[in-house]
């Protein structure tokens, strides 16, 4: 599951071929969307336990039980940022609220103009995953994912999607954007998982 997050002002061991960064850069595939409240809403379809779509509007979401992790992020792009102090919905909470089948194995996170982006159902209900609204206490910019974004500390930032706007739950596994397009299917920055080249059987779908 990776190494541990840092605190603020911390030393860490930075995963290899990766650099410290100071700043917050802004990567992203594509433009920036609009937010409209009105018409914003995240869901939760698929694979759940009582065969039920999930809905919640942008008040309703922005009112599940806030909380806070300290996590790195580490960009396949070869930066690393450690010790931010992230805010919003735990997915663990998303998925007490809206309970996956026996069966799940796999989720597809949903974001805007149709990315998406797969991660195991174990690195999804990992302790530090999480809906982020804030960064350091202020909401995120729209730059930066707002109103929501995943964080999945223990992978590559990609695996954690910008613009969020719902979650698949899947019985089998199945490519997201990105890793349909060359990049590793479980992406763990320890072992620099970051291009398909060089997965391992097991690791995932044929391309």
């Amino acid at each position: 599951m990776g190494q541990p997050a840092s605190r603020e002002g911390e030393q860490q061991e930075l995963p290899p071929g990766q650099r410290l960064q100071r700043g917050w850069p802004v990567t992203h595939y594509g433009p920036v969307p609009k937010f409209k409240p009105e018409r914003w809403e995240f869901r939760v379809f698929g694979a759940t336990a009582d065969s039920d779509k999930y809905c919640w509007d942008h008040e309703q979401f922005t009112s599940l039980p806030y909380e806070t992790v300290v996590a790195d992020l580490h960009c396949v792009a070869k930066f690393s940022m450690l010790g931010a102090e992230w805010g919003g919905v735990r997915a663990r909470t998303v998925l007490d609220l809206a309970p996956p089948a026996p069966d799940v194995t796999h989720v597809m996170v949903w974001a805007e103009y149709g990315f998406s982006s797969n991660l195991r159902l174990s690195d999804f209900a990992s302790d530090q995953a999480l809906f982020a609204t804030h960064r350091a206490g202020e909401l995120l910019t729209a730059e930066h994912g707002f109103p929501v974004r995943l964080v999945v500390p223990h992978l590559y930032a990609w695996k954690g999607p910008k613009w969020v706007r719902g979650i698949e739950y899947m019985t089998a596994d199945r490519r997201g954007f990105w890793e349909e397009r060359g990049y590793h299917n479980i992406g763990d920055p320890w072992r620099e998982q970051r291009y398909s080249y060089q997965e391992e059987p097991g690791d995932g779908p044929e391309l």
